[in-house]
């Protein structure tokens, strides 16, 4: 957790910097690159999987898997943590491209509900956010 937080803070600011000189906001790809090249260019020295997704008005909405040593892949989704091991067959037997918000929702609030039921290490809370040309919109409730 705190090589992702140190991460995220130094790209945090080099996006903050590249938004300054282009006038306008970053990519995701632009974002999700600068994750990947950080990592691989620390990977002898940190410990962090990401996940970086987001929409811009070029690609619209967007989601990129960085693993450990810091290659970018984007994908249709993407699941990592402590738990991720435990959902996998539940992830690849309810995931449909094409759901709605809610079904989205509830198909992410039920995977992480699996992973917490399996994980010691996956917390009490399940957020989501949901990321689109209108904003973000965070949720959190309590894990059972």
């Amino acid at each position: 957790a705190a090589d992702t937080q140190a991460l995220t803070g130094f790209v945090i600011n080099y996006l903050g910097q590249h938004a300054v000189e282009l006038g306008k906001l970053p990519t995701v790809n632009t974002a999700a690159n600068l994750f990947k090249m950080i990592a691989y260019n620390n990977k002898d020295h940190l410990m962090a999987g990401l996940i970086v997704a987001g929409y811009d008005e070029k690609k619209g909405g967007q989601v990129f898997s960085i693993p450990l040593g810091g290659s970018v892949h984007q994908v249709p989704y993407a699941c990592d943590g402590s738990g991720s091991g435990f959902i996998g067959g539940f992830i690849d037997a309810n995931y449909r491209p094409g759901m709605t918000k809610a079904e989205c929702l509830q198909f992410v609030r039920q995977s992480v509900a699996h992973a917490m039921a399996r994980d010691g290490s996956s917390g009490g809370m399940i957020r989501t956010l949901v990321i689109s040309k209108d904003g973000v919109e965070e949720d959190a409730i309590e894990g059972r």
